[in-house]
């Protein structure tokens, strides 16, 4: 690491734990090169809800989610 990544590293982690979050969030957020994503996150989101409204797919509780998934683990 550079010395300059090494003093901001230092200086971050003297943040208070929402600040660095917050500039956590900043950072990866500057990594997504593609405007794109943004709008098809939100495209799906609405594809996702319309699917939900219509019946055509019900919600299912997160516990059960999480059990459903762990079931299929090995």
């Amino acid at each position: 690491m550079s010395d300059t990544i090494d003093t901001l590293e230092v200086q971050a982690l003297g943040l208070a734990p929402a600040e660095r979050a917050r500039l956590a969030e900043r950072l990866l957020a500057s990594l997504d090169a593609d405007p794109g994503v943004e709008v098809a996150w939100m495209d799906e989101a609405l594809r996702r809800e319309a699917e939900v409204a219509s019946g055509e797919v019900t919600l299912v509780p997160g516990h059960e989610a999480l059990a459903r998934i762990r079931a299929r683990l090995p």
